[in-house]
């Protein structure tokens, strides 16, 4: 594996290893020195050309890493005192996961804006606004089951637009 590629890798999981190995060791120092062996075996790793999924190789290996530890030093983890910061789960979406939500949201606009009018008018109030179906009935100076027919065909053609896409 090349070089630049162990660096990308450690910049979006090398935390999230750290985070993991520090749970299992309970020793922040231990796991910072085997999160930098992750990284440097996966740097030296002969076959990885063939990865079908690399976190799932990094957890592999730092797995591995934390079974040697306990051997090597015959020792069962320690409870040590974290900072609760360090204890919590980064629940921060990757870059990636991101980008495809922003992607969805932008097919979603897409397939609200080409609803009819009352289509759009009704799931925009019912949806975004939290207005009961009774409510919109009202306002707008229509029956409830107008209403309910009309929130049916506009979730039914977001859904169709949105599998188009």
């Amino acid at each position: 594996m090349e070089q630049n590629d162990v660096k990308r890798f450690y910049y979006f999981h090398g935390e999230e290893i750290q985070r993991y190995l520090t749970r299992r060791l309970n020793c922040i120092q231990t796991a910072e020195d085997l999160t930098q062996e992750t990284f440097f075996r996966l740097l030296n790793a002969q076959s990885t050309e063939e990865l079908k999924n690399p976190r799932a190789y990094l957890y592999r290996i730092a797995s591995n890493l934390v079974t040697d530890h306990f051997r090597r030093f015959k020792c069962r983890p320690q409870v040590v005192e974290m900072p609760l910061a360090e204890t919590v789960p980064d629940e921060t979406p990757s870059a990636e996961r991101t980008l495809l939500a922003q992607d969805e949201v932008r097919c979603l606009e897409r397939a609200i804006d080409e609803l009819p009018r009352r289509q759009r008018e009704i799931l925009l109030l019912h949806k975004f606004e939290g207005l009961s179906y009774s409510v919109i009935a009202d306002r707008l100076g229509l029956s409830k089951n107008t209403v309910m027919v009309h929130m049916a065909r506009a979730l039914t053609r977001c859904r169709n637009l949105l599998d188009q896409e």
